[in-house]
């Protein structure tokens, strides 16, 4: 299924969702919404990643923003992005074994990205038009950082995974509406 018609599905949780769900759509819609890097707001892919039991989140230290955050990055071309997300899970922990809870898309946000050094490079101030699954791995599976992007992984309390943030919009508008939307899908017995 496209993406387009995936967000017209996709029913919003809050204001926040709904608001960005809608420019999602528009730039779709006038094709100005890329899987590459290239434009100034493009696709990308992130992944709230659970235990079974629903009560923990798995978090990378992100290099750049020296904080804890979810996993995900760019769809670089990807038009699946649940694979996108997939991919970067696997690629920033290490995890083999991660699943979706479900394959539908669990939120959506327009994210702005401030102008940084990567790799020794400049990179503009931009738009992340981002996409996040619910996928689901094993607390006792083990991890592994991916240096040139964080530094340490873990997973948290759910609690604990908003307060280890240093970003105070994720952690209000992101992470703990991330956190309450769990409730909608059981813990797996």
């Amino acid at each position: 299924m496209d993406l387009k018609k995936r967000l017209e599905e996709f029913r919003p949780w809050n204001e926040q969702e709904e608001r960005d769900r809608e420019a999602l759509l528009r730039l779709l819609e006038a094709g100005q919404a890329p899987c590459g890097r290239e434009d100034p707001a493009h696709l990308t892919a992130s992944a709230w990643v659970v235990s079974p039991e629903r009560d923990r989140v798995l978090l990378a230290y992100h290099n750049i923003f020296s904080s804890w955050s979810w996993l995900g990055g760019h769809a670089d071309g990807e038009r699946d992005l649940l694979s996108a997300a997939l991919r970067e899970v696997r690629e920033e922990s290490g995890l083999e074994a991660v699943r979706p809870v479900s394959r539908d898309i669990y939120s959506v946000e327009i994210l702005t990205v401030d102008g940084h050094e990567k790799r020794g490079r400049y990179v503009s101030s931009h738009l992340h038009l981002n996409v996040t699954f619910l996928l689901e791995a094993d607390p006792a599976a083990p991890v592994r950082c991916k240096p040139d992007e964080n530094s340490r992984v873990g997973w948290f309390g759910l609690e604990e995974a908003v307060a280890a943030s240093t970003e105070p919009w994720f952690q209000k508008r992101i992470y703990s509406k991330l956190n309450g939307k769990l409730a909608g899908f059981p813990p797996r017995r």
